[in-house]
């Protein structure tokens, strides 16, 4: 069973229409192609649909932050008439991917989050640690950005977990590219493609080459290994300001400014590449940090 998120943010519509295209091809495929087979099941869910509707990050509060143990047994817990916004999108959603796990009884559940930035720049996926996670990233053929979970909390990739639902089940996170691009739809659709291939959907034969192209393509320039250094944190009160024109994977220099807030200007505190540079007035991660492992 494979369960895809997209729109977890509410300003990343691109996810979202990936999955729609994904269902109309899968419909039509057995027409065109009659050996044409698909194995398990596909979820295809929309994170946060309030926040989709009104095309913001989140209405309270980051849904990518709330997935931990506690707060989940407090929505589960709480009446629904009771709760609003990120909290009821966070019932709504656990709900529902637990009566379909509970109708379905499959072997095997991977969860594949689809995201896209506020920069332009390179595609990416995030793992978790576990080595099955690891190797469905690297599938996608697009880098793959480790340790990036030690510096934020609460994401759908900390709790879609074998320890949390008692079933073998392993998530990785895959960003397609900047919220508006088109091509961060045609991304996110061969990501989903080749997560498909790569877990056994569907067979490689019944694969087009075009689908690894872009992936390929697109992250020729780039590292195929990255680790995280830091992870710059904000609040509200901060007045962070993102310095302009920074894109996914540039590199930046120990002592270089990247942006400013009330207390001044904001240094690098290392050599690196740059990731997910904040240039919108929701989140609270000003930029990422990371070090190259191996590259192409």
């Amino acid at each position: 069973m494979l369960i895809a998120f997209g729109a977890m943010h509410g300003n990343e519509p691109a996810g979202v229409n990936a999955l729609k295209l994904m269902f109309k091809m899968l419909e039509v495929e057995p027409i065109t192609n009659p050996d044409f087979l698909f194995k398990g099941r596909l979820l295809g869910l929309i994170g946060n649909l309030r926040a989709t509707q009104q095309g913001v990050r989140y209405l309270e509060r980051d849904l990518n932050r709330q997935w931990t143990v506690d707060n989940i047994k407090r929505v589960k817990s709480t009446p629904t008439a009771q709760l609003q916004a990120e909290d009821l999108e966070l019932k709504e959603v656990i709900t529902l991917v637990e009566q379909e796990i509970e109708a379905y009884q499959p072997d095997r559940v991977v969860v594949l989050d689809l995201h896209t930035t506020t920069a332009h720049g390179g595609i990416f996926s995030i793992p978790t640690e576990e080595k099955e996670s690891i190797r469905i990233a690297l599938e996608l053929h697009a880098p793959v950005i480790k340790g990036l979970l030690r510096g934020i909390q609460g994401t759908s990739l900390h709790y879609f977990n074998s320890k949390n639902f008692d079933i073998d089940m392993v998530a990785v996170c895959f960003e397609s590219g900047q919220h508006q691009e088109q091509l961060s739809v045609n991304r996110a659709i061969a990501a989903i493609t080749n997560c498909m291939r790569t877990i056994g959907c569907v067979l490689p034969i019944h694969i087009e080459n075009q689908h690894d192209a872009l992936l390929i393509e697109y992250s020729k320039d780039l590292p195929q290994l990255a680790e995280l250094i830091e992870v710059h944190r904000i609040g509200a009160e901060d007045k962070f300001e993102m310095l302009p024109n920074y894109k996914n994977f540039q590199i930046i220099e120990k002592g270089e400014q990247l942006a400013k807030d009330k207390n001044g200007p904001i240094k690098a505190s290392e050599d690196g590449l740059i990731l997910m540079p904040l240039y919108q007035k929701q989140g609270d991660d000003g930029f990422f940090l990371i070090r190259t492992v191996i590259d192409f």
